[in-house]
């Protein structure tokens, strides 16, 4: 696979991206209809190949971490940039139970017989050709090419300036992979420059490309929905709460509290705001801050959580809608469920939120009230994720409710379309 980083030629640019639109057009006319026993395959035989090539993949990923130290890049960030073995081995499994997932292609998920006999179904076919556009994290390189695949799409993968050594070295690896089990090559492509102007063309395919799906900041994600001429399904950022009930058991929502803010604060579904209630605040505030003190936290608190927290940061509005994938948080105290709820609804990005509660009551009225596209009962944020709840991997999460609705996974790469039996009918 050539490597280029730039292009200066605007008219250049434009032609590469044409044509690798073009040729994922094709490959997903042949990709649609590739058996589950070929694909599995595919998916098996591109495991193999990352773990067999991870001192090549590491080397590589060596250049982009320096590159993004040099920019200054947060401890945050830099860690969802690493590659090591035990991540290469993290990707190659995550294809490996991809393989193991249904094929979602050719499911009827829906049948019936009209009066007049003519029989009527709904059955699942690929989306086509699915964009990727995302920062950092290589591995979103390999997960996002196995469901397009178990899918039976093409994809065009467009990565991050940060993680161009590592995302060129993944592609190059499936894309051996793909040949070797018989599954056009041009299946899974990766745009091989890291112009901006290449995103912009790339949101122009609209006649090659059915779907864009961003990953990263908010800025990436308001860009490609301002400049794209094809659908697109997004969030533009991960503001998720937890609400610790009075009815909460102190040592679990300490447990799930710090995990949830503390595991991986530079991903989407780490916990951001920590809400309250006033009957517990006493108690519960000095046992999290006693853990986020070791986690090196930053807290910022609204009014009341200061009085009991004299040491905390005063939170200003804007801290309430703020992503941080960081180490801070946000706490509030409230007064009851109803004001949480009400804060939740104001500020909340309707990606994930968690209430900690051993009261049945308040736990089914949280999930009833809450639209998030993830909402959970005494569990961590960071379990809003696909491979987590057990689509294989995740394509990404969506947070606008048009075609899907929270973490993405095979399923979700596909639509439906109706098939009709008749036997002679006319209308009349």
């Amino acid at each position: 696979m050539s490597t280029v980083k730039s292009i200066n030629n605007n008219k250049v640019l434009q032609q590469t991206i044409k044509a690798i639109s073009q040729k994922a057009k094709n490959a997903s006319n042949q990709t649609s209809s590739i058996s589950s026993t070929i694909k599995n395959k595919a998916l098996l035989l591109m495991a193999e190949m990352l773990e067999s090539n991870s001192e090549y993949l590491i080397s590589e990923n060596k250049k982009d971490l320096e590159y993004s130290s040099n920019k200054g890049m947060s401890g945050a960030m830099i860690d969802r940039l690493i590659l090591n073995k035990k991540r290469i081995k993290s990707m190659a499994y995550s294809l490996r139970e991809i393989s193991k997932l249904n094929d979602p292609v050719g499911e009827v998920t829906r049948m019936w017989k009209r009066p007049n006999g003519l029989i009527v179904g709904k059955v699942r076919i690929p989306l086509g050709v699915i964009g990727i556009i995302y920062e950092s994290r290589p591995n979103v390189t390999s997960d996002a090419s196995g469901l397009c695949l178990k899918a039976g799409n093409a994809v065009i993968l467009r990565g991050g300036s940060e993680a161009y050594f590592s995302n060129m070295a993944i592609v190059s690896i499936i894309t051996k992979a793909l040949s070797k089990a018989d599954v056009p090559e041009d299946t899974i492509q990766i745009v091989p420059m890291t112009d901006r102007q290449a995103v912009v063309e790339l949101l122009r395919q609209e006649e090659s490309i059915d779907l864009i799906i961003p990953r990263g900041g908010e800025e990436l994600i308001r860009f490609v929905s301002e400049n794209s001429r094809i659908p697109v399904l997004k969030h533009y950022k991960g503001v998720c709460h937890i609400y610790v009930d009075e009815f909460a058991d102190l040592k679990m929502a300490v447990n799930i509290a710090t995990n949830a803010k503390v595991q991986r604060p530079g991903v989407c579904n780490s916990l951001e705001t920590l809400l309250v209630n006033k009957e517990i605040a006493k108690k519960f505030l000095p046992l999290i801050r006693k853990e986020y003190i070791k986690a090196d936290v930053e807290i910022r608190g609204c009014k009341k959580t200061l009085d009991i927290l004299t040491d905390a940061t005063p939170a200003t509005e804007q801290d309430w809608y703020e992503e941080y994938l960081d180490l801070i948080i946000s706490i509030k105290v409230v007064a009851d469920l109803d004001e949480a709820i009400s804060h939740i609804t104001k500020y909340g990005s309707m990606h994930t939120e968690a209430i900690i509660t051993e009261s049945y009551t308040n736990s089914q009225e949280f999930l009833g009230r809450v639209n998030s596209s993830t909402v959970m009962v005494n569990a961590s944020t960071r379990f809003s994720d696909g491979f987590e709840l057990g689509l294989g991997s995740e394509i990404g999460i969506s947070t606008s409710k048009l075609h899907a609705f929270g973490p993405m996974g095979c399923e979700e790469l596909t639509t439906t379309k109706f098939v009709v039996y008749g036997n002679g009918h006319i209308r009349e």
